[in-house]
């Protein structure tokens, strides 16, 4: 914890998270990893870095060492790629402040979540929050390439 906090900062129990936060987005790097599953938070600080799930994990661990209760929200993140509606999925941790509730932060971006963050679950462990899952029965030959698109629409 020391290498994002050093111990000797007095700080809120808030910005204290939103330290920690930032320290993650800044020292460590965010890779797309197809594989399944999440890193250990070792794992990811010994290769400097992970998905926005493996990111996650690490702080929820952190916050929790602090005596704090986290858990981890996946769902979509809208993104300014110029395409109106555009978005990609992702992942987030929530930490719940007595008096305040759950608060998201994105060690990925290194910010608290707003508007562009859409949770669709939330979960103590992210092995619970799965990503939409799907199958396909049928020819090879029926569907060559898979394309997924995510399209955000504000109501």
């Amino acid at each position: 914890m020391a290498r994002f906090w050093p111990p000797t900062d007095r700080l809120q129990t808030f910005a204290l998270l939103e330290k920690l936060c930032q320290g993650i987005a800044a020292e460590l790097r965010h890779r797309v990893r197809e594989e399944p599953g999440v890193q250990l938070p070792s794992r990811t600080l010994a290769l400097g870095g992970g998905s926005c799930r493996d990111l996650a994990t690490l702080f929820m661990a952190l916050a929790r060492t602090l005596g704090l209760a986290a858990r981890f929200a996946g769902g979509y993140l809208v993104t300014p790629s110029g395409d109106k509606g555009s978005g990609a999925t992702h992942a987030w941790a929530e930490v719940y402040l007595p008096g305040a509730g759950w608060k998201g932060l994105d060690p990925t971006l290194g910010r608290l979540t707003g508007s562009d963050h859409i949770p669709v679950a939330v979960a103590r462990r992210p092995e619970a929050v799965l990503p939409v899952a799907g199958s396909f029965v049928g020819p090879d030959t029926a569907c060559p390439v898979l394309q997924v698109q995510v399209n955000v629409t504000p109501l």
